[in-house]
């Protein structure tokens, strides 16, 4: 994942602005103007088997925003979901951190929001978090589906604690992903079939673990770095793993050193084991 925001948002190339005519240019702010003949694989949401993706969607019509910070993977999305014609998806505008995503919902208040886990900014729960008066709006309620890389189950739980209305991973194909946007469009809960259980389990077990106050002060990002740490990465692997630099590394390092009030990373290790992190 990149650290570095782009300048992405609502379909139009500026906040608020009206949606374009055909005649404007193929930019990342308008991606999927123009189709490609095959979307990148990095796409993830991507047929594989070329088939007409979501079927007869005449009769339906969803508004989506997508939130990731990969400009890849907005892309390859767009170009798979947003033929309106054939799924029924218009891919109104999109993000590549927090502060982007909430400007751009709050703008074009679309139906669903696609959203990833791990953003710039403070992850995909900051954004649910200051888009709950969006959510909870009776009239005209802003759903939330969240589409990511990650299968880890704090991460599937502190999603859905935050709202969203379901979880799905980056393997799921595009006809399934545009049959999730509709059902979450209607109130219905969505989950990939091995994710549905984290959340059973979180919610039904009357001895499930309480939130944990410390781990709550850390970002997506910072907890993607301390389980690494504590795997015993060093500073260059984990910049390689996670697309960031050896002193972005350092940053965050510092950062939840400072959070946890631990001194150095053996501390952590041992912080995070007790914790089952690792």
């Amino acid at each position: 994942m990149s650290d570095a925001s782009e300048p992405v948002g609502p379909r139009g190339g500026s906040e608020g602005a009206a949606e374009p005519s055909a005649a404007e240019p193929n930019t990342e702010a308008t991606a999927g103007a123009a189709e490609p003949a095959q979307p990148a694989d990095a796409a993830g949401a991507a047929d594989p088997a070329g088939a007409a993706v979501g079927g007869d969607q005449e009769s339906r019509r969803a508004r989506v925003v997508l939130v990731d910070d990969h400009r890849m993977f907005r892309t390859g999305v767009q170009a798979e979901i947003g033929r309106t014609a054939i799924t029924g998806v218009e891919v109104v505008g999109e993000a590549a951190d927090v502060d982007q995503a909430v400007t751009v919902i709050t703008t074009t208040r679309p139906e669903v929001v696609l959203l990833d886990v791990h953003l710039p900014g403070g992850g995909g729960v900051e954004v649910l978090r200051r888009c709950a008066p969006l959510m909870s709006d009776a009239e005209r309620p802003v759903r939330f589906l969240a589409l990511s890389v990650s299968d880890a189950a704090e991460d599937v739980i502190g999603v859905i604690r935050g709202g969203a209305r379901g979880y799905v991973t980056k393997t799921i194909t595009g006809t399934d992903l545009v049959d999730s946007i509709f059902r979450v469009q209607d109130g219905d809960a969505v989950f990939s079939p091995r994710l549905a259980g984290f959340v059973l389990d979180a919610f039904a077990s009357t001895d499930a673990p309480p939130v944990d106050e410390d781990l709550d002060r850390l970002t997506q990002r910072e907890r993607e770095v301390l389980r690494l740490i504590a795997r015993g990465y060093a500073y260059k692997e984990i910049a390689k793993q996670l697309f960031i630099s050896v002193k972005t590394v350092e940053s965050h390092v510092s950062a939840v050193l400072r959070k946890l009030q631990l001194s150095n990373r053996h501390e952590l290790t041992r912080w995070a084991t007790a914790r089952r992190l690792v």
